[in-house]
């Protein structure tokens, strides 16, 4: 299964959760300091809030979440043939999972989008790999200056 992924920067994670949650009428799949996730069934979207103090209500990045990573090279293969060019990142950990993605470059107004899948959880916000210094905009001490929030998942 495939769905776009919107990632907001949020100012308050608390009160964004309990809005979002109202507006889909769902719970987070996924809460850490200073991040939450929704994979909302209807409309397909993986909704993902990174609380970023300055930066409340502006976009962070766009995606798209595919099943597994034969779908990433399937994409990155595709976008290639017509041109794109792309920033590959594998086995890299990145807003509390592993993930095998990549990052296209290229959009006319110089959004970011993701192509990745997740491999496995983590406990950390970010890790080795290129998304070490600054995962999806926000740096691994931000990341853990941020409130704590309750585990699920």
């Amino acid at each position: 299964m495939s769905r776009v992924q919107l990632a907001i920067n949020v100012e308050d994670l608390q009160s964004s959760i309990a809005f979002y949650s109202t507006l889909f009428d769902a719970e987070p799949a996924k809460v850490r300091p200073g991040y939450a996730n929704f994979a909302i069934a209807q409309p397909p979207l993986k909704l993902v809030l990174i609380e970023n103090p300055g930066q409340g209500g502006s976009l962070n990045h766009l995606g798209v979440e595919v099943a597994d990573v034969d779908a990433v090279d399937a994409e990155q293969a595709r976008l290639a043939g017509h041109g794109l060019a792309t920033i590959d990142e594998r086995g890299t950990t990145c807003c509390y999972a592993k993930q095998d993605k990549f990052w296209v470059e290229g959009a006319p107004n110089g959004e970011r989008w993701e192509v990745y899948t997740v491999l496995a959880d983590s406990l950390t916000f970010s890790g080795p790999g290129p998304a070490t210094e600054s995962c999806c905009g926000v740096s691994e001490a931000a990341a853990q200056a941020a409130p704590t929030a309750s585990a699920c998942c």
